[in-house]
């Protein structure tokens, strides 16, 4: 009996630690895993620790998303023009089901965007998914067309689809979905009339729409934390810094620029905010969330300017704010003084966003390399591991094993 009592005991203790990954940036929306046995060591060279590789229909930067014993990814198929949503199953890594959300010309974008950038989001009964759509055939960068947002179960069948608004960015289209309760949340940031919007999960139907007040494209995910109670919707964008309530989309405070152009999401250590940005100048900053009104001068803690990181997001962890400088190199500051701790180049360049477990962080390469570092005051590599393929996709961290988007396939690392 007490034996039996005991492998109990051990299983559910063992399953504490396993999270799904259902979001941009996983179940907090800030890079961050409570994951105790995440691996650190892979070669695809030699198939060590690779589980499952499997080649994925189309191109995309998107990032996978994990709920259950389903995968969740899209790409564009550029041959047809179809934005597609893939759902693969979580152990083998085979395809279950892959649906046309839409078919529609291809935008013109930067170079290092693609027709496929949304990260998706899940519960536990429908998936959620946003593309560009657009009428004009010309190609040409920051031609006009409109936000799409859908609704599929977990077996492929479509509930809703919709149009949010309009969108036109010389840079091309991303954006997130965010869940909360029964709203999905997405950033219409563009180069016209700027908006967040919240839809019925149910149904599609808009439930409020918040007009931005600069009306500039950034492509930033809004973070959702608990802030003295009170959930907020936090996001830089439009050469502002601001929180919002989710619930109704009433702006509750805000912080002028720092710059004008906005990538990076934002992460919360449970005292301070902290933001990446930008473009066309770089920004570390510090902030106190519990501000009303224009607190620009009242609630920044620090602002530093030592770290060019506009497309990776960072993490906070460890009393550290870890940031993936978009050349190639890793900072750490200390997040309660804004001090650079140390400095190290670790690549030519990044553009996936940092993931932290168990004192971990991982900085991934576009050339596919992923460099796993002590989440420490002092830089001390751990291990260095090559998938031999481009990587512009951000990890995704679910169950003890490490999911990364190639440019042609999707990889699930794990030790034996």
């Amino acid at each position: 009996m007490r034996v039996g009592l005991l492998l109990v005991m051990m299983v559910a203790g063992c399953l504490g630690h396993a999270e799904d990954w259902p979001q941009w940036r996983g179940p907090r929306g800030d890079g961050t895993s409570q994951e105790t046995s995440v691996p650190t060591e892979w070669d695809a060279a030699t198939g060590k620790n690779i589980v499952w590789k499997t080649p994925i229909t189309g191109s995309g930067y998107s990032s996978p998303i994990l709920i259950g014993d389903s995968i969740f990814l899209t790409s564009c198929d550029e041959t047809t023009r179809a934005r597609l949503l893939h759902c693969l199953d979580r152990s083998g890594g085979q395809i279950k089901w892959t649906r046309e959300v839409i078919a529609a010309p291809l935008e013109g974008m930067h170079k290092l965007n693609s027709h496929a950038s949304g990260t998706p989001a899940a519960d536990d009964q429908h998936v959620y998914v946003t593309f560009f759509q657009t009428e004009d055939t010309s190609g040409e960068r920051g031609r006009p067309g409109e936000m799409v947002v859908a609704s599929y179960d977990h077996r492929g069948n479509q509930k809703w689809l919709v149009t949010v608004g309009s969108f036109s960015s010389v840079h091309g289209y991303c954006t997130s979905p965010v869940l909360f309760e029964n709203l999905v949340l997405v950033n219409g940031d563009h180069d016209g009339e700027s908006y967040l919007a919240a839809l019925d999960k149910t149904t599609g139907d808009l439930v409020w729409k918040t007009p931005r007040v600069h009306q500039t494209r950034s492509y930033v995910t809004p973070l959702l934390c608990e802030i003295d109670g009170t959930v907020q919707a936090v996001m830089t964008g439009s050469k502002r810094v601001a929180g919002f309530d989710p619930r109704t989309g009433k702006r509750l405070w805000w912080i002028e620029g720092p710059t004008e152009q906005f990538v990076a999401s934002m992460v919360y250590d449970n005292k301070n905010l902290y933001l990446t940005a930008g473009f066309p100048t770089y920004h570390v900053m510090s902030i106190r969330p519990d501000g009303s009104g224009d607190v620009t001068e009242s609630h920044v803690n620090w602002h530093v300017n030592e770290a060019q990181s506009y497309v990776p997001s960072p993490v906070v962890t460890n009393d550290l704010l870890f940031i993936a400088d978009d050349r190639g190199i890793a900072h750490c500051f200390d997040s309660q003084t804004g001090e650079r701790v140390w400095r190290e180049r670790l690549g030519r360049h990044f553009s996936a966003s940092l993931v932290t477990a168990n004192g971990l962080v991982y900085f991934t390469t576009d050339d596919g390399e992923t460099i796993v570092m002590k989440a420490a005051r002092e830089p001390q590599i751990v291990a260095e591991n090559s998938l031999g393929e481009m990587v512009f996709a951000s990890p995704a961290i679910s169950d003890g094993k490490l999911y990364v988007r190639t440019r042609e396939h999707l990889v699930c690392i794990g030790t034996p």
